[in-house]
């Protein structure tokens, strides 16, 4: 690896502690659930922009989802989110896509773990279907 380039597990650990706060520890948290329901999972560092720096991404036989934080929200958009069973409806944002749907948490929620690695383990089976 050249000079002082990150792999994609640290460059999540970066934004992580650059975010400092409630959305560090949350994308934090959602990482750790995300490696939980899926040992094999393959950390990525993508779309890197001056604008954004880049984004956190989760695969497995394809992309998983995505994790960013914005001023008030952590986001994880699944890519194939609207072929995914969702019984627990964690989905609560995009929800008129035709593809992707997300998991919008805000400061202070918490998230039915459970239900999030079955969706993860959803989401992982669909890529390998």
């Amino acid at each position: 690896m050249a000079g002082d380039e990150k792999t994609p597990a640290q460059e999540i650990d970066a934004r992580i502690e650059e975010l400092g706060d409630w959305r560090g520890e949350t994308l934090s948290r959602l990482r750790a659930l995300i490696k939980q329901a899926d040992p094999d999972v393959v950390e990525e560092w993508k779309w890197v922009k001056p604008s954004s720096g880049g984004t956190p991404v989760w695969s497995d036989g394809g992309g998983i989802c995505t994790g960013e934080a914005y001023k008030s929200v952590v986001k994880l958009t699944f890519f194939k989110g609207a072929s995914l069973d969702d019984p627990a409806g964690l989905f609560n944002s995009s929800l008129e896509g035709k593809v992707r749907r997300a998991i919008d948490v805000r400061e202070g929620e918490s998230i039915d773990e459970d239900a999030f690695k079955a969706l993860i383990r959803a989401a992982v089976a669909l890529n390998k279907s």
